[in-house]
């Protein structure tokens, strides 16, 4: 249960501001239609996390208990501090999908190009290799991204009012510091 709370904790906050809402809130304001947006999007997010989970899980059966913890610390801590790198904003130019199969593959595909690499992936890895547990983390990890971004895709333009981007920012980025900070000191 714990992989899984923490899981959608730290992925869920993680993705408030990030590039992969942005792109969720590019999408549903340029095409208007959520739900197809939100299928294509669930689709990517359980293929880059799950993706994310298995290899994290596999490394953390390769490496000594003790180098994984440091491993873990400091991953956590970079991912802090790339929490803290500001984004850039990048809008497809494409002609509007007329059916909603191809919205759903237009969502998906541009949004695991957005998710792979990102925090959110980085910190499922991170979490599947300290929790050795890919059901949970994989399923923290696909229902935090999903709380964080379907507000986005429903709500459109008027969910930034909301939310200031610093204050989320800088908020994962302490606890993602925070965890690494306690994964060195022995945790």
């Amino acid at each position: 249960m714990e992989a899984f709370l923490n899981s959608l904790a730290l992925v869920g906050l993680g993705e408030l501001g990030d590039k992969t809402q942005v792109v969720a809130l590019l999408l549903a304001m340029r095409y208007k239609k959520p739900w197809p947006i939100i299928l294509g999007i669930l689709a990517a997010t359980i293929v880059a996390m799950g993706g994310a989970t298995a290899l994290g899980v596999l490394i953390g059966k390769q490496l000594d208990p003790q180098l994984l913890r440091w491993v873990l610390g400091i991953a956590f801590i970079a991912v802090a501090i790339w929490t803290l790198v500001p984004e850039k904003e990048e809008e497809n130019e494409k002609a509007a999908p007329r059916k909603p199969h191809a919205l759903i593959v237009t969502a998906f595909i541009a949004f695991l190009v957005a998710e792979l690499g990102d925090k959110s992936q980085a910190a499922t890895l991170v979490l599947a290799a300290k929790y050795q547990a890919w059901w949970p983390v994989l399923a923290g990890s696909v229902l935090g991204e999903m709380l964080a971004i379907v507000p986005a895709v429903l709500i459109g333009k008027t969910t930034a009012a909301f939310i200031s981007p610093r204050v989320v920012q800088w908020s994962a980025a302490a606890l993602f510091a925070g965890l690494g900070v306690w994964m060195l000191w022995g945790g």
